[in-house]
């Protein structure tokens, strides 16, 4: 075997090792922070009752809110995303990436869009 493949071995043989030493919670976060430096094209739909009042479209993260003071975990949610407007699942033109909030109370389903 040369050097690299060694490297190459062992470099995969520490990962495992590190992610399995990690809680279920650190390796979520680890997720987490590799797709959101990835990526990812999100729909977040909010509801009311059982219809859909909202639609963002085109999210690339949902950020957890943190106290500025004591840095914890705040009951709400923020990122950026196209409002549908007509709720089409489409950016239609005159739909704009907006600012949103959502309590952790709201009910809403956030998803990869499957378009």
């Amino acid at each position: 075997m040369n050097i690299q493949k060694i490297t190459s071995i062992a470099a995969g043989v520490a990962a495992l090792l590190l992610g399995s030493a990690c809680t279920q919670e650190q390796q979520n976060k680890i997720g987490r922070s590799i797709q959101n430096w990835t990526g990812t094209n999100g729909v977040l739909e909010v509801y009311a009752g059982d219809k859909v009042a909202r639609r963002f479209l085109k999210i690339d993260k949902i950020s957890t809110a943190l106290g500025t003071d004591d840095g914890m975990p705040r009951a709400y949610r923020y990122g950026y995303g196209v409002l549908d407007e007509n709720l089409n699942m489409q950016v239609d033109a005159g739909e704009k990436k907006v600012y949103f909030e959502i309590s952790d109370y709201t009910n809403s389903v956030f998803f990869e869009s499957p378009r």
